[in-house]
């Protein structure tokens, strides 16, 4: 009888000490992944087809938050930022003026300063029109256009046009879901 109660007690202190064993790596799994995701990563599903063909809607893309920590944005690259008419609102297009910059758009084309060369526009999809600016980016403030110009709520069309420095959330690395891929 007492070898039964020895055994019993043997087996319900390794039921009780492989149960604390795997809670324990949840928990530090669940706050790896937390930590992760609110200082290194943002994950984010695209609603719109304002990026298209870079971006497709409904697919999900990976975001670096620490991407400017040591350098600066630059021109072409995809981001994810806080609209700026709208803090609460995450929103992901290309960086196309940079600080100081002039931007001007005439036939769909854009032209930064005072070049008569427009910026290369490989990555626009579809047909491209309309005339705006001439749009003078703020110091510390970037000028933003979606890929798929002719639907694209951007720059153009805010009442505050320029997304502060401080409003990057992070850059788009790569797409995930339907398809793998760097973003260029």
């Amino acid at each position: 009888m007492y070898d039964d109660f020895t055994e019993n007690t043997s087996i319900k202190s390794v039921l009780i000490e492989e149960t604390l064993s795997w809670a324990k790596f949840i928990v530090i799994a669940v706050f790896f992944a937390v930590v992760i995701n609110q200082f290194v990563i943002v994950n984010a599903s695209i609603p719109t087809s304002s990026m298209e063909q870079s971006i497709m809607t409904n697919d999900r893309i990976v975001a670096l938050r620490l991407s400017y920590t040591f350098t600066e944005p630059e021109r072409f690259h995809i981001i994810i930022f806080r609209f700026p008419d709208d803090e609460s609102r995450l929103y992901v297009k290309r960086i196309i003026g940079l600080p100081g910059e002039t931007v001007n758009i005439r036939d769909g084309l854009v032209f930064i300063n005072d070049s008569e060369v427009p910026l290369r526009d490989d990555f626009v999809n579809g047909h491209v029109f309309g005339n705006y600016g001439p749009f003078v980016v703020p110091e510390n403030s970037f000028f933003m256009l979606g890929d798929n110009r002719g639907n694209s709520e951007d720059s153009r069309a805010w009442d505050n046009p320029f997304v502060n420095k401080d409003g990057i959330v992070g850059r788009a690395i790569f797409k995930y879901w339907r398809g793998i891929g760097l973003l260029r």
